[in-house]
């Protein structure tokens, strides 16, 4: 994957996690973004991706649509169920994660529902295929299941 496609990734990554997750810093105290702000960096976040997915898959018009409304939709309710959160003042950063991941899970399902088999190859060699690896592994953990380690599986020891 090439440097640009890396740092488009990372960078919109970073813009959705300010926009949704509003830091304070310790030394001085900032006030939290805006609705109306929040809103802003959630559209244009959309928009990049979009541009984004457009450019590497080359999608025809209904599914430059549809991910736009996945978009649109998913991210409002992953900002609508963070704030519940952040209203209930619920401080466990693990609870914030897997709001993302259920909602980024969604994301990742929709797109494999309307892309073709080679955008979908596409998709997932652009970082979309590690996104998921990571989010299954946080998944597991917080459900308790270690994870197999490479060499050790149905190895029976000889006598």
């Amino acid at each position: 994957m090439n440097f640009i496609v890396k740092s488009a990734i990372i960078s919109a990554a970073a813009l959705l996690f300010l926009g949704i997750f509003p830091a304070r810093l310790a030394a001085q105290d900032q006030q939290p973004m805006s609705p109306e702000e929040m809103e802003k960096k959630r559209l244009e976040y959309i928009d990049k991706e979009k541009e984004r997915l457009v450019s590497l898959l080359d999608l025809e018009y209904y599914q430059e649509f549809w991910v736009d409304s996945t978009l649109t939709h998913d991210l409002t309710a992953m900002q609508e169920e963070a704030n519940a959160l952040r209203e209930a003042k619920v401080s466990n950063y693990d609870m914030y994660i897997a709001v993302q991941d259920k909602w980024y899970q969604r994301i990742y399902d929709s797109y494999h529902r309307f892309f073709t088999p080679e955008q979908w190859a596409r998709y997932l060699k652009s970082g979309a295929e590690k996104e998921q690896q990571m989010r299954d592994k946080r998944r597991d953990k917080a459900a308790g299941i270690k994870p197999e380690k490479p060499g050790k599986k149905n190895k029976k020891k000889k006598k």
